[in-house]
């Protein structure tokens, strides 16, 4: 099933992708390939290596999305879209907005976000 819609939940060890419209979803976790207890040694720059193949494989998951919501509990979201923009600008570029969430369930995340594009009125019934 395709759908136009994503979330990215994510922290400095896994991410949670959901892609969605108002009807159905399908998820898929990642985790980091690091095997260090915090990934980001540089602080920020997006370009750690062990970041990179993460935030890649994360990337990869996203694009045939058309609008992304990228969502976490602390600053690895903002080191994702650094990434993005400097390797992958057209994913970057789908990029609808970046906000704080703590640890949500699945179903609390899938909420969050259907919440966020209805309102934004990017999310309707086909």
């Amino acid at each position: 099933m395709s759908f136009n819609h994503a979330v990215v939940w994510l922290d400095h060890t896994k991410a949670q992708v959901v892609h969605f419209d108002l009807n159905a979803a399908e998820s898929e976790s990642l985790k980091t390939h690091s095997t260090h207890p915090h990934p980001r040694q540089n602080h920020g720059n997006g370009e750690d290596s062990d970041n990179s193949r993460f935030f890649n494989d994360i990337a990869e998951t996203l694009k045939d999305a058309v609008e992304i919501l990228i969502v976490g509990p602390g600053e690895e979201k903002m080191v994702f879209v650094t990434h993005l923009k400097g390797h992958q600008p057209l994913i970057a570029g789908k990029i609808q907005s970046v906000e704080t969430v703590d640890h949500p369930t699945e179903g609390q995340l899938l909420a969050y976000a259907r919440k966020h594009f209805t309102s934004a009125g990017s999310l309707h019934k086909s």
